[in-house]
C-alpha cells in the first residue's frame, strides 16, 4: 500500500509541477497558463510531494519510509516522462485515475 500511495501522490505532484510550465501546459490546453494558475500548480505540486513523503514515513517509519518514497517518486517520474514524451494528452485521464487509486489505497490502509 505504501508504494501505491507514494507513487500516486508523487505522480500527481510531479504532474502538477510539470503542468505549471508553459510548454507542457500548452500540450494539454490552448494558451499559456496565467500567473495565478502557475503558482497554484506549483503549490499543489510541492504540497503533494510533501504529502507523499509524510505518508511514506507514517506508513513505513523513518528507516524505510524515505527509501520507499524515493523509489516511488522515481517510478512516478519515469512514467510522467514517458507520458509527456509520447502521449501528453493521456495525462487528462491518468491524473484522475491516479487520484482515485491513491484515495482507494489510502482508505484501504486505514482499515
Amino acid at each position: 500500500m505504501t508504494l501505491l500511495i507514494g507513487s500516486g501522490l508523487g505522480f500527481l505532484g510531479l504532474a502538477a509541477l510539470c503542468l505549471s510550465m508553459a510548454r507542457h501546459h500548452q500540450a494539454l490546453w490552448a494558451g499559456t497558463p496565467d500567473r495565478r494558475r502557475v503558482l497554484a500548480l506549483r503549490a499543489a505540486g510541492w504540497a503533494l510531494l510533501g504529502l507523499s513523503l509524510a505518508a511514506a514515513i507514517r506508513l513505513d517509519g523513518w528507516n524505510f519510509g524515505p527509501v520507499d518514497w524515493l523509489g516511488s517518486l522515481i517510478g512516478a517520474g519515469l512514467l510522467l516522462i514517458v507520458v509527456q514524451s509520447y502521449r501528453p494528452r493521456a495525462l487528462l485521464w491518468m491524473a484522475p485515475l491516479a487520484a482515485a487509486v491513491t484515495l482507494a489505497a489510502a482508505l484501504g490502509s486505514l482499515a
